[in-house]
């Protein structure tokens, strides 16, 4: 399809630079299958869910993965996005035509780290140096990797270490945040608890590559960078047995979501998965394992939006950004949620 189709104008001001306080304090909008749309509240989620249903929340925590460094007189910054090894990481980087294979990047706080290979989609091998952990170095070192239309527009601060984490947020590995969990609360899950709502937890990493633009002119000629994630067997069970029960699954994110679907076959059962995904899913696809999904509102011409024209119908989803931006929704990371049920309430 062409990436142009999936374009919307967007007004700068409708762009989140902070997460609303408190978290579920933040607007829901409802859209069930063909009906019209409803404005409400994160906290006024259970209203739209079932008894039985389940929510599947990631459970990646943040890592402080941007860098700032030397390479003898050239700036260098370094965005990891996904770990090889125990010492290496795959890293988008500024300045990069300054660097060569085997140069030395020296970073904040006695950090350093050797530039390996280039690959071909333009980033960097780093393998740091010394015993301790990369995690620990970079706790050391780095600084949260706020999405570049946040940092391009404020600093990054203390604040940021907290804002930009999950309640659930529990394996190290991810350079970006699942932000539809950011709106959850203890309260919430109580709540949610309350009414027979059940929760569900997976792992993916989110890697940078979830900022970059789709820069090719046809959706089939885009390439998705491949993130690790994981479904353990007894998480795959409950959630086959939700469904079976009649319940719905509902991803809490199009991290979750793009897991979640990698790890369901033909047949609709959802089997555990270790490994890298890099499904793209666009208009056309056949959803498989999710009967809803719980998102923040994305870029234009991305793949997020992409994904959820391929759940609701691009004509449908233009018209619930179009009626977001009229209603003065808050964009991205920081912003406000949606909730998509395409089969309806």
């Amino acid at each position: 399809m062409r990436v142009d189709l999936f374009d919307f104008d967007l007004p700068p001001e409708n762009i989140a630079l902070r997460p609303a306080v408190p978290r579920d304090s933040a607007k829901l909008l409802v859209a069930a299958g063909s009906d019209g749309l409803v404005d409400a509240t994160v906290r006024d989620l259970a209203a739209f869910l079932r008894a039985g249903d389940c929510l599947v929340f990631n459970d990646t925590r943040v890592i402080p993965a941007q860098l700032h460094g030397v390479r003898g007189d050239a700036k260098i910054g370094a965005t990891l996005h996904k770990r090889i090894d125990l010492r290496r990481w795959q890293a988008f980087v500024k300045n990069a035509k300054r660097l060569r294979e085997g140069d030395v990047i020296a970073f904040p706080a006695d950090v350093a780290a050797t530039a390996e290979a280039r690959a071909e989609d333009g980033s960097w091998t780093l393998a740091f140096h010394g015993e301790e952990p990369v995690e620990v170095l970079l706790e050391r070192a780095g600084t949260m990797p706020l999405p570049p239309y946040i940092a391009g527009k404020r600093p990054t601060d203390e604040q940021d270490r907290r804002d930009y984490q999950t309640m659930f947020a529990a394996k190290d590995g991810a350079v970006a945040a699942p932000t539809a969990a950011l709106h959850f609360t203890d309260g919430m899950i109580k709540s949610l608890e309350g009414t027979g709502i059940h929760r569900e937890f997976l792992t993916l990493h989110v890697g940078a590559g979830t900022f970059l633009p789709v820069k090719a002119d046809d959706t089939a000629q885009h390439q998705m960078h491949a993130e690790w994630g994981t479904i353990t067997p007894e998480a795959a069970d409950r959630l086959n047995a939700v469904r079976a029960s009649g319940g719905r699954v509902i991803a809490v994110g199009t991290t979750s979501l793009r897991l979640l679907e990698s790890a369901t076959g033909a047949d609709g059962i959802i089997r555990p998965f270790s490994g890298d995904t890099s499904i793209f899913i666009t208009p056309g696809y056949v959803f498989r394992a999710i009967d809803g999904l719980m998102t923040n509102f994305h870029l234009p011409r991305s793949t997020l939006f992409m994904l959820v024209s391929a759940l609701m119908g691009l004509d449908r989803m233009q018209a619930i950004y179009a009626h977001a931006i009229a209603q003065d929704y808050r964009f991205y990371s920081y912003g406000d949620s949606s909730l998509l049920l395409p089969k309806g309430l």
